[in-house]
């Protein structure tokens, strides 16, 4: 058990840190939570309050919006890597340790098993490209830090994959859902006990992959969706081409996530108990 357990939380506000917030102050950490309009990643100034604030600086703060990224690289690119290089290079000169949120988006999607740490990304949209040169800026920079990518996240807090599935489907129409995008669906709950996990002893440096236990397609989530609240939808699966947007998605976002369970000593618990818990919760 590390002795100061204190932790500074950027993007607190949002899907990931609000859960993370709650969790982490049930667990017994001390928090000081920044985020938007108060606190802005791209002012020196913030990111220099954020640091002299103390404990382990974890970084949920991200630009999150893929399709309009595609238009607008530079707001993205601020945020998700040249603030993040700053962060480190403040971090480095006080000492102080980060914890940053990545995500599948690093890579293309086109390797035929999961996706393990040391895989070389490959990013195929604005999004993705900013998340890898911030997990680059992050590591240059010389602080310690961890990396922790997720993917398929859902949460209480934040529009997610399945609020938009569900309000498609409540308007009565039929509903389409892509059955050629893998992963895990994650619940935000889970990626917050698996941080304070993480820090409750020695600080993990390096990359690590979490996501929930198992895999299935978008149109496979989706059946479960619907069959665990017993709503009869006109559900049909199609293609990620059918759907042309202006950002490219990876079809595998699957994760090998064996390097943090064994940091862990425990495995990561199956997809379908959390999904299943938050939309008894949820709805």
């Amino acid at each position: 058990m590390r002795g100061s357990k204190q932790m500074t939380l950027l993007g607190a506000k949002g899907m990931l840190g609000s859960d993370l917030t709650a969790i982490a102050a049930k667990r017994g950490w001390s928090l000081t939570t920044l985020d938007l309009p108060e606190f802005d990643m791209t002012q020196i100034e913030h990111l220099e309050r954020a640091v002299a604030a103390g404990g382990i600086l974890v970084n949920c703060a991200a630009y999150t919006n893929v399709e309009k990224a595609e238009s607008e690289p530079e707001p993205a690119d601020r945020v998700n890597a040249q603030a993040v290089g700053q962060l480190g290079d403040l971090a480095r000169k006080s000492g102080v340790p980060v914890l940053h949120i990545s995500t599948d988006f690093v890579f293309d999607g086109t390797l035929d098993r999961p996706y393990v740490e040391t895989d070389t990304p490959n990013p195929v949209s604005a999004y993705g490209r900013s998340k890898w040169r911030g997990e680059q800026a992050l590591a240059a920079s010389g602080c310690r830090h961890c990396i922790l990518r997720i993917e398929w996240t859902y949460g209480r807090h934040g529009v997610n994959f399945i609020q938009k599935l569900l309000g498609a489907a409540r308007a009565g129409n039929p509903v389409r859902v892509v059955d050629d995008q893998v992963g895990s669906p994650t619940a935000t709950t889970l990626v917050s006990r698996t941080i304070c996990d993480l820090l409750e002893n020695d600080f993990p440096e390096g990359v690590f992959h979490l996501a929930a236990g198992g895999y299935v397609s978008r149109y496979g989530m989706a059946q479960f969706i619907f069959d665990t609240l017993g709503m009869q939808v006109d559900l049909n699966p199609c293609k990620t081409s059918d759907f042309p947007t202006a950002a490219k998605r990876p079809l595998n976002s699957r994760f090998n996530c064996h390097k943090i369970e064994a940091a862990l000593n425990r495995s990561i618990e199956p997809w379908k108990e959390p999904l299943s818990n938050y939309l008894t919760e949820t709805q």
